[in-house]
């Protein structure tokens, strides 16, 4: 099977129901009239690419019961994140102390508000995080924004760390590469905003229970590898080996195309054990478990919300159409 043949056969084998907002191409308009209005230098092939990429979307298929107002707050979000992936992973990628530099600004406005400055953190992408974070930041108990911050800070140190590899020609092990790419995903950075959504933010003691963070560690793999495999012939030339695919290969000394293979098996197996972990969580008693319930649907939807997004968004090729038939919401 081709790459593109994995990617749709993992589809449908993902036990997990899609779901899509029914705000989600409106809010993607409103994007396309937003940002040039910050200054980003769009013109009309970049504003293109945007259209194709479809970020709205994405955060539709991850949020799928935020209302209008709070969609375009997720999609803001979405869209500062993949623009500070493009600045560090483009062809005129940001050097590891810029990364470092722009960590620190995004932090210190995270932290303090719109009032922080900082010479790392300046322009379209301030003013943008300074529009997204605005909402959170009003509606949300300092204890969920410390979390938050916190799981940007690991995101970027991450994104930092994979620079620093590029720049050494260090190619990770299977092992490493599988931890790094926990961080570079921004998954964590996604689990939280289910509770902005909800306005039930958990207590730390449960967010932090170790079965609830396996749940949400498994599902970071299964987005992140299924990004891998999406994005596997791009990664051949740019990434470094910073692919789960190529560290697969290398480490085992294995064919392009069975290094694939392993990887969706690995996949598979990893599923099942999503599947068993969520179903293991257990009550944490009447005033909680509708919480809890809804932070472990949101995990889910990132997963097939990654999955569908992939497959339609213009950032990635898919490898050959969508199945005549099938039904994609």
């Amino acid at each position: 099977m081709t790459t593109g043949e994995v990617l749709w056969t993992l589809r449908a084998e993902c036990p997990i129901p899609a779901r899509l907002s029914p705000y989600a191409d409106r809010v993607q308009a409103w994007l396309l009239g937003l940002l040039p209005e910050l200054g980003l230098p769009l013109d009309d092939a970049a504003l293109q690419r945007l259209a194709r990429a479809g970020f709205a979307r994405y955060a539709g298929r991850l949020y799928p019961g935020a209302d209008e107002a709070d969609l375009r707050v997720l999609t803001a979000l979405f869209t500062w994140f993949f623009l500070v992936d493009d600045a560090c992973d483009g062809p005129d990628r940001l050097a590891p102390d810029q990364i470092r530099a722009l960590r620190n600004g995004t932090l210190a406005l995270l932290h303090d508000g719109p009032r922080a400055r900082h010479t790392g953190l300046t322009g379209p992408l301030r003013r943008l995080l300074v529009l997204a974070w605005r909402e959170p930041r009003r509606r949300m108990p300092v204890r969920w924004r410390m979390r938050f911050a916190e799981a940007v800070a690991r995101h970027l140190d991450g994104t930092w760390r994979e620079a620093v590899n590029k720049e050494a020609g260090h190619r990770p092990g299977v092992t490493e590469y599988i931890e790094l790419r926990r961080a570079t995903s921004a998954a964590d950075v996604s689990y939280p905003l289910v509770e902005f959504v909800s306005g039930r933010p958990l207590p730390d003691p449960v967010y932090h229970h170790p079965l609830l963070r396996e749940v949400a560690s498994t599902g970071n793999d299964l987005l992140s590898w299924y990004n891998d495999l999406a994005s596997l012939d791009r990664d051949r030339a740019t990434a470094g080996g910073h692919n789960v695919v190529l560290a697969v290969q290398d480490e085992w000394g294995l064919s392009p195309a069975t290094a694939v293979d392993r990887v969706a098996e690995r996949w598979r197996e990893s599923m099942g054990h999503f599947v068993e972990a969520r179903a293991a969580v257990p009550s944490f008693g009447p005033t909680l478990d509708a919480a809890v319930t809804e932070h472990l649907d949101g995990v889910a939807n990132a997963v097939r919300g990654t999955i569908e997004w992939t497959l339609e968004s213009g950032r990635y090729p898919t490898g050959r159409p969508e199945p005549a038939g099938t039904s994609r919401p």
